[in-house]
């Protein structure tokens, strides 16, 4: 696949650490990573829309009261 375009976005160090140990776990580069989790959330939006950034919402939310 050829890549077009570039995005940038700041995340926690916690995020990118979680990112990295999963990187080298399935042997892949951080922007591999980075692509196919937001390719599988860009689909379940498309396929659930709305009801899909609720759920994803309501569960950060719990993780940030606990």
């Amino acid at each position: 696949m050829k890549k077009e375009d570039r995005i940038g976005i700041r995340v926690s160090v916690d995020l990118k650490k979680s990112l990295t140990q999963i990187a080298k776990i399935e042997d892949r580069s951080l922007a591999q990573i980075c692509e196919i989790f937001l390719r599988d959330c860009a689909l379940s939006y498309k396929e659930d829309g709305t009801k899909y950034f609720m759920r994803v919402l309501a569960r950060h939310r719990r993780e940030l009261e606990e």
